[in-house]
C-alpha cells in the first residue's frame, strides 16, 4: 500500500497574546474555538477553530524557552506550520526519510487534538515547517 498525505489537517499560527488572538479569530469566523489544550511537552497552549473542512490552531507559549517563544522571538507572529493528515504516520515518516527529508523527531509523539505528530525540517521544505498528524486510536 502506498502512503500519501491525505489533506491539510490544520494551519498553526504562533501568537504573542493567546487571549487577544482568540477574540480576533472568534470575531472573524463568527464562532468560538471548539478546543483548548495545553501540551506540556512542547510548553504550548493550543486553541482550535474549525471553519468548513479547515482548522486553525493558535499556539501560545507557556514558557520563555518553548519552541513557540523562540519562533516568536525570531520571526514574530504568523504562520508557524502547515499540518497534513496521514493514515499511517510511521510509514509516512519512513517514506519521507527514504526520499531524503529530515524528520525532527525519531518517533511520533503525542500532540494536541488527539493526534500523533512529527515535523519535517523546514530547511528541506523551503522554509516551511510541515507537521504530519494521525488520529490517535484508543489503546
Amino acid at each position: 500500500m502506498s502512503t500519501k498525505l491525505q489533506q491539510v489537517e490544520h494551519i498553526g499560527l504562533a501568537v504573542k497574546d493567546l487571549e487577544q488572538a482568540i477574540q480576533t479569530w472568534t470575531l472573524l469566523l463568527n464562532a468560538p474555538p471548539y478546543q483548548r489544550e495545553s501540551v506540556e511537552s512542547e510548553q504550548v497552549e493550543t486553541v482550535f477553530f474549525k471553519t468548513g473542512q479547515t482548522k486553525i490552531e493558535l499556539l501560545g507559549a507557556t514558557a520563555p524557552t518553548s519552541p513557540i517563544a523562540k519562533f516568536l522571538e525570531k520571526r514574530g507572529e504568523g504562520i508557524h506550520h502547515i499540518a497534513f493528515a496521514v493514515e499511517d504516520i510511521k510509514k509516512e515518516m519512513e517514506r519521507l526519510q527514504s526520499c531524503g527529508f529530515r524528520i525532527l523527531n525519531e518517533t511520533p509523539k503525542v500532540g494536541a487534538d488527539n493526534k500523533l505528530i512529527c515535523f519535517l525540517h523546514p530547511a528541506d521544505m523551503h522554509g516551511v515547517l510541515v507537521e504530519l498528524c494521525q488520529e490517535r486510536t484508543p489503546d
